[in-house]
């Protein structure tokens, strides 16, 4: 797990998403989080997050939001 950041929590999800291009689709956030290390648990929430495109951060951590 990345250090001081809970595996599945927002905060973790951006982290890995740090320098990203939007608008960017789910694949694209999934791609990019596994450029920047991001390890399985960060990945299972990117890939259950809503398959749209997400045009900003708030986007994204709305996404994760909605992650059961």
């Amino acid at each position: 797990m990345t250090r001081g950041l809970g595996g599945q929590s927002p905060a973790n999800v951006t982290h890995h998403l740090s320098g990203i291009d939007f608008p960017a689709s789910r694949s694209d956030l999934e791609r990019h989080a596994k450029e920047n290390g991001a390890e399985e648990d960060v990945l299972d929430v990117i890939r259950d997050m809503p398959d749209q495109e997400y045009g900003s951060m708030a986007d994204v951590t709305k996404g994760v939001g909605e992650v059961e």
